[in-house]
């Protein structure tokens, strides 16, 4: 009897055992508050049976490439405008699964204090990316700075600028060198991440700053497009979308996030 009660264990065991395994996968993020929040994830995650190796990033335009050639089995950096330009430039079969943050871009100066300060003639640096240079654009418009043409959508560049009253003189940058041109620049628009990381603070440093209403720019958690139904999905997607980061977001980094 105990013979066979063993036996009986030990194929219960080898056949439901794959059911308790652990889900394994590479996550790629942007170095800066994306480690905290992403650490605190993982922790949520780990307790459902998923275990993420998270992949640091300085380049915007290398996560979506390891995630493309199979080096990442994710990635969570980017917002839907500059995915979709990513997938119509460069053929990636790779999908959105689910929302995380929105972080709204922002105009920094360290040489005025408000948008109405600025003189004929000031030099503005933008991201040279197109969706986040398109993004800075739409800012700008929202200022009273410039005006696009017509029918843009989320994706205009300098050569649809109309109007320019104050004769800006708008300089494209990779952007993540923006925060170190900011002392030779009268203004830059500046994305969160970059800004964070340079010591800037949204709101104090910024003298205009993207709505969080109805924002198109909410970051993404990305896959392959052969993964989008694999079992871990969900389980990445609920280590992010819960209660506990929300109140991480809200503690750590007080209106600097707004909720999802």
């Amino acid at each position: 009897m105990t013979r066979w009660l063993l036996f009986a264990l030990a194929v219960l065991m080898t056949v439901s055992g794959p059911a308790f395994a652990r889900d394994k996968i590479k996550l790629g993020i942007m170095g800066g508050d994306s480690e905290v929040h992403w650490a605190k994830a993982k922790e949520i995650a780990a307790r459902d049976d998923l275990d993420i190796e998270l992949v640091v990033f300085s380049d915007y335009l290398l996560p979506n490439e390891a995630l493309a050639a199979g080096d990442l089995s994710a990635n969570a950096f980017q917002h839907k405008p500059f995915l979709d330009n990513q997938i119509k430039m460069r053929g990636y079969r790779i999908v959105p699964v689910g929302e995380t943050i929105v972080t709204p871009i922002g105009l920094y100066s360290k040489r005025v204090k408000a948008v109405g300060e600025l003189k004929d003639g000031a030099a503005i640096g933008i991201p040279n990316d197109p969706s986040n240079g398109g993004r800075a654009l739409l800012l700008l418009q929202a200022q009273g700075l410039v005006r696009l043409k017509e029918g843009v959508g989320l994706l205009p560049t300098v050569l649809d600028v109309v109007e320019n009253p104050k004769r800006l003189k708008l300089h494209e940058l990779d952007a993540a060198q923006l925060p170190r041109s900011l002392e030779d620049l009268d203004a830059a628009v500046i994305n969160t991440n970059y800004a964070v990381a340079a010591g800037l603070t949204p709101g104090r440093d910024t003298i205009a700053l993207e709505s969080a209403v109805d924002n198109p720019y909410s970051n993404l958690i990305v896959v392959r497009a052969a993964d989008r139904n694999a079992p871990w999905v969900p389980k990445l997607v609920r280590a992010f979308q819960n209660d506990a980061i929300r109140q991480l977001l809200k503690d750590q980094f007080p209106g600097q996030y707004p909720a999802f």
